[in-house]
């Protein structure tokens, strides 16, 4: 089995954006989402984008002003972001989430860790030691959104089969194997060249719960300002108290 690192540059690096579609439609869509949330700098300006990919949250949120550290293990997605940024003040680091700390700069205004970042960490341990980390960094009235999959409702059968994304040369589909605490996630690249080639990998993510996610927050001294699950998907919205606990 893959790790998330090995995973990701083998196989799911090359088509990242691709299999989200529309790049610029998914920006607009955290541009949208920050705006309607007021998320906009209104203390130090810095936000951490954890787990930040080719940008889908790095590029609005510098857009509405922020100076982004913008951390992945993926060197490839990186450099992605790098060619799609042009003047914005984003800071690509490639790195380990968990050397959270090492990156300097604190206290930070905002802290994101969306697009199922989360469930990639190897144990819901580590989850925990990130959120106390971010508590600890952000500055009294900053706040962290989390995004991830809610994998904690086991799929069955033919369920368990989820195409991801198809073009006339790439088909791209996954399929997933439940334990206790974690989801295994074998993906399928077909691309056709000459002949169609198949690319295989598998890695696991850890299945976390919307409740635990929330116990969590709020152990480590976060105040939730919102919680919602749309298909699946579950966002929160969280802020350091201006007076710490």
């Amino acid at each position: 089995m893959a790790t998330v690192a090995e995973h990701y540059e083998y196989l799911l690096a090359d088509y990242y954006s691709w299999m989200f579609g529309d790049f610029a439609g998914k920006v607009e869509t955290h541009h949208r989402f920050f705006s309607v949330n007021q998320i906009q700098p209104t203390k130090s300006g810095l936000a951490m984008d954890l787990g930040a990919g080719p940008g889908f949250q790095s590029i609005p949120l510098a857009q509405l002003g922020f100076r982004v550290l913008a951390v992945d293990l993926s060197l490839r997605l990186l450099e992605e972001l790098h060619c799609r940024c042009g003047n914005l003040p984003i800071t690509p680091i490639h790195g380990d989430l968990m050397d959270f700390a090492a990156w300097g700069e604190a206290p930070i205004e905002l802290c994101v860790c969306m697009g199922d970042t989360l469930p990639h960490l190897p144990d819901f341990e580590s989850v925990t030691l990130l959120l106390e980390q971010v508590y600890r960094s952000l500055e009294p009235g900053g706040r962290l959104v989390l995004s991830f999959r809610d994998l904690s409702l086991e799929l069955h059968g033919t369920d368990r089969f989820i195409p991801v994304r198809s073009d006339a040369d790439t088909v791209f589909t996954c399929f997933l194997e439940y334990e206790s605490h974690y989801v295994t996630v074998h993906d399928l690249l077909y691309t056709l060249k000459e002949a169609w080639e198949l690319r295989k990998s598998t890695y696991r993510k850890i299945r976390i719960s919307p409740a635990w996610i929330v116990e969590q927050l709020e152990k480590a001294g976060f105040l939730m300002e919102m919680a919602e699950n749309m298909n699946g998907m579950i966002t929160v919205i969280a802020r350091k108290p201006v007076v710490s606990r």
